[in-house]
């Protein structure tokens, strides 16, 4: 049996033209047509699997058939000892990846499509308050029309031809440690072990589209700047696996007045010297709200005032607070009147 006869393309072919010929062939020979032939359709997947992954073609190339139907699959079949490596015609360097592929990692983890990461910019306000921001992204998802199975709305499924329904195609490889069977998805059901007997007519039956997909995104209040959101399942989606990740990387612009320091917000005010000394009410603008806040006659330069629950949410009804460090302007020229005044103040001991 020769691959590439089976395929009708020549040694030199690329790997577009083998998917192209497989694909042609698939179609004519598939056993739920008329012109269907399950075994010729057996023949040209085997060949398929064969010539469309590098390693296995090379040694197809270098040692014929031998890799792929030269045994049962029962671990170290016909494994002699090392004594006559010295005369075994045999690729040395294919041994590690031989032994990675059958005891290696992967084998029965489930496949995962790619995550995604964004970045997002919110304001301040909204970074303390929490907020929903949608993106639209273009990505691959599961098809909405089928649900994801690839079968047309009320059509049923039936066993794939290719794997007899077990969704898995059995590899044997020979090496110098003998025999090995490895699994692999079938290419023709993706590994579902079926197939529609109506293909879905928006995904083609592969039950993942690539779409442009709106994504409704929760910020939750009180993020940090440089915070992570993860949606999970919101990422690359991939044919019988499971969907990637969405991470949103949040960016929070600046506030003109206000700073964060944990569930507290933190501003900067300005009185008169005479505001200190003989106090004062002044209305404050928090992030929702104006407030009067009582300045204490006496006020000390940089003395810390505290407005309770204007600050950060922290839960259930529970929030931080808004405090205020006073900074004291003096004045730069004083008038003779303002002068006399103070002088006054000064023998009074102020």
């Amino acid at each position: 049996m020769n691959y590439y006869d089976i395929l009708g393309i020549n040694k030199g072919a690329t790997k577009d033209d083998i998917k192209k010929a497989f694909r042609k062939l698939a179609h004519q020979y598939h056993p739920d047509k008329k012109s269907g032939n399950e075994q010729k359709f057996k023949e040209i997947n085997e060949a398929y699997q064969v010539l469309s992954d590098d390693k296995k073609r090379a040694e197809y190339d270098t040692y014929g058939r031998v890799f792929s139907g030269g045994g049962t699959g029962s671990g170290f079949e016909g494994f002699s000892g090392f004594g006559g490596f010295q005369n075994a015609d045999f690729d040395f360097g294919d041994v590690g990846d031989i032994f990675n592929d059958f005891f290696g990692g992967g084998r029965g983890r489930a496949r995962r499509g790619n995550d995604i990461s964004v970045d997002l910019q919110i304001s301040f306000e909204e970074a303390v308050f929490g907020t929903v921001r949608t993106v639209v992204l273009n990505k691959t998802s599961v098809c909405k029309e089928c649900g994801g199975n690839g079968a047309k709305k009320k059509s049923e499924t039936i066993s794939c031809a290719a794997c007899n329904g077990k969704g898995k195609i059995h590899d044997t490889k020979r090496s110098v440690f003998g025999s090995f069977t490895s699994v692999h998805d079938c290419a023709v059901c993706g590994g579902r072990g079926t197939v529609p007997k109506e293909k879905c007519g928006h995904c083609g039956g592969i039950g993942i589209i690539k779409d442009r997909e709106e994504i409704s995104i929760q910020i939750p209040s009180g993020i940090e700047n440089g915070e992570i959101v993860r949606m999970t399942g919101r990422g690359e989606a991939i044919q019988n696996g499971i969907s990637g990740d969405l991470y949103i990387k949040v960016h929070v612009t600046p506030h003109e007045t206000l700073r964060r320091e944990g569930s507290n917000l933190l501003m900067d005010l300005n009185i008169k010297l005479s505001d200190a000394l003989l106090g004062t009410k002044q209305k404050i603008k928090t992030l929702n709200e104006v407030v009067t806040l009582s300045i204490p006659a006496g006020v000390a330069f940089g003395e810390i005032l505290r407005v309770r629950n204007k600050g950060v949410p922290i839960s259930q009804g529970r929030y931080g607070d808004l405090l205020i460090r006073v900074n004291i302007v003096m004045p730069q020229k004083l008038s003779s009147k303002a002068k006399k005044v103070i002088e006054e103040l000064g023998k009074e001991g102020i």
